[in-house]
């Protein structure tokens, strides 16, 4: 009887064990004590998304929320309801140590210096099976750190230990409602409306488009509190309470589910805001400077997030490959097949270093260094749009090596892929990431210390690269020069290109500055593969890799 694999084939047990990459990067990057702290978190993470959390994704994906408007009686009682799996995912979403290693206080004093690695380095395993929930779980996160930096001190003390909770019922998720149909991306046409009771509380009315993880405990709101001042400057943020502090429930007025593509385990929703209750973070006028401390760190969960894709899409091709046999041969054997492999293990490598780099940005920038921040404002967008926009491409390339089965909805990359389509647009479409890299390279440093950054990065490559690299990087000093000094049209056109050469650029430099003796199996290949790019992108004789040298890359040990 002829077989798909050989009789050796196997798949990893634990994801956590199996990738050479990521364990190599934390135990380079992260303390001893703080690795250690995290170990059995991660173990037990990498053991549960390899394990168990397919079967619990997909069943969440194949019956997704509903909407459930009365009681048996036929009264009023809206609610949401989720399949159990969905609440198993969450259980293992809270024994990962994510949240407690950032807002349990004992914790989050201790490992301060690191405390945004040390959650992503657990949450990226977790993403590796279950993108759906990751999304809740961004805005969890977004809503303790706007909690803890704007919140009095009272409410920071009665909330936060829910978020920093390791027992689901105890647990409170979080959401941040901005979108409406007149605006959309443009959140400076929103009209929902806040009318003030007193100092800090008001009724909030009006519509809410897009409301994902609709039925969180704790939601920050963007409303209108001066409809005479037009734009985001008019804009206040309101913290809304699922169950308010006196033990009353704020009822949404939930007006349907979206029948999403992808992500289908969580709900979003359609909200229609009648006289709900909310609290006044910050002053008026100050909602959107607020709210934008949330959307930047989501748009690095929704880089992790892409980034957790793109590996569990190479790697379910890497284990297939390895042991298929095709044509009378090993499937590795087929110098197309190494070509391809190579190219997505490079976008991977390259895509890994810049998230990870930025997330060390963000706990140098919370620590109070201005260079990480200025540096970070150029890269969050401009980190959000890469990884997005290339996790879709890898995934499908992913996919088709492994042919007709690759498409086969009783695997993962299906639902993977449908779950990847929403990140090129969720926390800001890659235009708005462009307009975004524009305004911070003209209000902050970003740009001139990335080229610092970058020509500092590639001083340890041999004379031949330099020389490449330098044609490129002088290519890009002339694109900087004429379009910054070109009218704002020209600008906004011509921004895409160049920050994609940029990018691009600056992630292989990141590979480079990254590279020692021990990551030199993965990273020297893909280094030379974009040295080769920017040398000579449409070459004729291609050298295929050899099998070491793909293995090597994908830096995945199943044996």
């Amino acid at each position: 009887m002829n077989k798909i694999l050989t009789e050796a084939a196997q798949k990893s047990t634990n994801f956590y064990y199996s990738d050479r990459i990521l364990q190599h990067f934390l135990s380079s990057e992260i303390s001893v004590v703080g690795l250690s702290f995290m170990h059995e978190n991660l173990v037990k993470t990498g053991a549960a998304a390899a394990l168990k959390m397919d079967k619990l994704s997909l069943q969440a994906d194949r019956n997704p929320p509903e909407l459930m408007v009365r009681d048996f009686y036929g009264e009023p009682n809206p609610r949401i309801e989720y399949h159990p799996a969905y609440h198993q995912l969450k259980e293992i979403a809270l024994e990962t140590g994510m949240f407690q290693v950032k807002w349990n206080e004992q914790w989050r004093q201790r490992f301060k210096q690191e405390r945004n690695a040390l959650s992503f380095s657990a949450s990226f395993i977790f993403a590796m099976s279950e993108c759906g929930l990751y999304c809740p779980l961004c805005m969890t996160d977004g809503v303790a750190t706007l909690i803890d930096k704007y919140c009095s001190e009272k409410d920071a003390e009665r909330l936060l230990p829910h978020i920093a909770a390791n027992k689901l019922e105890d647990f409170y998720t979080g959401a941040m409602f901005l979108t409406e149909k007149s605006g959309g991306s443009d959140v400076g046409a929103n009209t929902v409306s806040a009318h003030k009771i007193n100092e800090k509380d008001y009724l909030l009315n009006g519509e809410k488009w897009f409301c994902s993880n609709a039925d969180a405990e704790l939601i920050f709101v963007l409303a209108r509190s001066n409809p005479s001042i037009k734009g985001t400057k008019g804009l206040s943020i309101f913290l809304v309470e699922k169950k308010q502090a006196d033990g009353q429930m704020n009822h949404l007025g939930y007006i349907r589910l979206k029948n999403k593509l992808g992500v289908r385990s969580m709900a979003s929703a359609e909200c229609n805001m009648q006289e709900v209750k909310a609290r006044l973070i910050g002053q008026e006028g100050q909602g959107f400077s607020i709210m934008s401390d949330m959307i930047n760190l989501s748009r690095l969960y929704n880089s992790i997030a892409a980034l957790a894709s793109m590996r569990r899409a190479l790697i379910e091709s890497y284990q297939f490959l390895k042991y298929r046999i095709l044509f009378g041969k090993e499937a590795l054997s087929h110098p197309l097949i190494r070509t391809k492999l190579q190219e997505v293990a490079a976008i991977y490598q390259a895509n890994f270093y810049l998230s990870w780099h930025c997330i060390k940005l963000l706990d140098a920038a919370e620590n109070g260094d201005n260079t990480a921040a200025e540096l970070l404002r150029l890269l969050t967008p401009m980190c959000k749009k890469t990884t997005a926009e290339q996790a879709v491409y890898v995934i499908r390339e992913c996919m088709e090596l492994m042919g007709g089965l690759g498409y086969i909805e009783d695997g993962v990359l299906p639902k993977i892929l449908r779950d990847a389509l929403v990140l090129p647009i969720w926390e800001g479409a890659g235009n708005i990431m462009i307009l975004d890299m524009l305004r911070a390279s003209s209000k902050s440093e970003g740009l001139t210390i990335l080229m610092q950054d970058m020509d500092h990065n590639f001083q340890s490559l041999n004379t031949e690269q330099c020389s490449i690299v330098e044609k490129a990087i002088a290519r890009i000093q002339d694109g900087i020069h004429i379009i910054f000094k070109s009218e704002q049209a020209v600008r906004e056109a011509s921004a895409k290109p160049l920050f994609e050469q940029i990018t691009q650029l600056y992630q292989l430099s990141l590979m480079v500055r990254y590279m020692d003796p021990y990551a030199e199996s993965w990273l020297q290949p893909a280094v030379d593969y974009f040295i080769q790019q920017f040398k000579n992108p449409n070459a004729v004789l291609i050298s295929p890799p050899s099998k070491e040298t793909i293995e090597n890359m994908i830096g995945w040990d199943i044996n």
